[in-house]
């Protein structure tokens, strides 16, 4: 346009400064652009990703909160004992387990628990002798069936176990846990009749 309005005898100079100028124009509204479209292009990915990283920051931290709390130790409570029912009824192993988790809180957990009895060796450098008894695996997965076992007031589980002794023989109790984390606790107990 503007070169058009220009005409003498070195018109084919002017007209190239013209294109030039133009050139420049066009070169440098392109490179703005270009520019402008890299910045935003830049910042939506780095919003994405760092929403992303922000998510799997907090889902990893989650992860490591929650696995705290996973069982670490099963204890036998002093409260089990043999009970003796009399009137002809088999006697059996009252027995109070309790699950602790990293900070040795007593918890509550979807598991599944097997219990073994010894025969127990006095004066013994392994007083774990010949199994007496092995009973089926109690599994407490299901909130339903962990709810039946469960005792709050004492922050633990109770098992009757049917099981009749022999005369004044005492025992071992084994009791193993196998936790939803795949970790196998395992704890000894001895059984005294009085």
């Amino acid at each position: 346009m503007v070169h058009q309005m220009i005409k003498n005898k070195t018109g084919d100079r002017i007209e190239m400064i013209v294109n030039k100028e133009r050139k420049k124009f066009i070169k440098s509204i392109f490179q703005k652009f270009l520019l402008i479209s890299f910045l935003l292009n830049l910042s939506c990915e780095q919003g994405s990703s760092s929403r992303d990283t922000i998510a799997q920051d907090a889902n990893q931290q989650s992860i490591i909160a929650y696995s705290q709390y996973y069982p670490v130790k099963i204890d036998i409570i002093p409260l089990t004992e043999f009970v003796d029912k009399g009137d002809g009824q088999q006697a059996e192993i009252n027995l109070y387990v309790s699950l602790l988790d990293s900070f040795g809180s007593q918890l509550k957990s979807p598991c599944i628990f097997r219990f073994e009895l010894y025969q127990r060796i006095p004066r013994s450098a392994e007083p774990k002798g010949r199994r007496a008894t092995i009973w089926p695996d109690i599994d407490i997965t299901e909130p339903a069936i962990n709810n039946i076992y469960w005792r709050n007031f004492l922050r633990a589980y109770e098992f009757n176990l049917p099981f009749q002794p022999e005369g004044n023989q005492n025992y071992i109790l084994e009791v193993t846990c196998l936790c939803p984390n795949n970790k196998r606790l395992t704890t000894e107990f001895p059984l005294v009749r009085q």
